[in-house]
């Protein structure tokens, strides 16, 4: 996998993922505490024409610096139900999320606000890719991912644990007034579909986001990030 960017290439070097080289084009300044970070990781560095980068990158936006790593890791989704229900945290389901860019903005979200985890299935839907790695901001190496066959599996297994499942979908309850229990997760759906009925069936509970405003609509990262919040702050103040 090729990670590009400032921000993507300092967060796989700060995590400690394998990193096999990095490239830098010909006459790029990066920021000093970049520099630095490099110089002490001792990953082997090679300066190449910014055309050059371009190819490796299969971008221009690469902001001079590109990063080959082997592949995230994901984890057993057992591991981050145990995690979650331990301290009744929040993990994040996502119903097959298509677009990179909203799976990306997403994770960082969940990464920035302390959810425990996040779990995607295998198919028909965006997987961990260097665009993903870059709306992310790197938040993908920071952050506990699951990619399972069948996230109806998972939310069941969640469940036995003593976890509480809410779907964030249209027609449910006002997610301003929801007050939910935890450990918790919150299920998004796709883009285009939204949550499937078969998921919707085995959720707990179904939370609207109440909007105001002449768009009837928001992107999923938004919801997302919007939901996230809610969950955050109602446990806290349940703490």
């Amino acid at each position: 996998m090729v990670i590009y960017g400032r921000n993507g290439v300092r967060e796989a070097v700060r995590s400690g993922l394998p990193v096999q080289k990095i490239y830098i084009a010909r006459g790029s300044r990066l920021p000093r505490d970049l520099e630095r970070l490099i110089k002490a990781s001792h990953i082997p560095l090679k300066i190449v024409s910014r055309e050059k980068l371009d190819t490796i990158a299969n971008v221009q936006n690469h902001q001079g610096i590109a990063a080959v790593i082997s592949p995230v890791e994901f984890v057993p989704p057992e591991e981050i139900i145990g995690r979650t229900v331990e301290h009744a945290g929040i993990i994040l389901i996502l119903d097959h999320i298509e677009d990179p860019q909203n799976l990306g903005n997403i994770i960082r979200t969940a990464e920035v606000l302390g959810v425990d985890g996040v779990v995607i299935p295998k198919d028909r839907a965006a997987t961990i890719t260097e665009s993903v790695v870059k709306a992310s901001a790197g938040a993908v190496f920071h952050i506990p991912i699951s990619r399972v066959p069948n996230i109806r599996n998972v939310i069941r297994d969640f469940k036995d644990a003593g976890g509480w499942v809410a779907a964030v979908e249209v027609g449910g309850e006002n997610i301003y007034n929801f007050q939910p229990p935890f450990p918790l997760a919150l299920v998004l759906g796709s883009e285009g579909h939204g949550i499937s009925k078969s998921v919707l069936k085995d959720s707990d509970f179904v939370v609207s986001i109440s909007m105001s405003g002449r768009v009837n609509s928001l992107n999923v990262s938004s919801a997302a990030a919007i939901a996230m919040f809610m969950a955050v702050m109602k446990r806290m103040e349940k703490k």
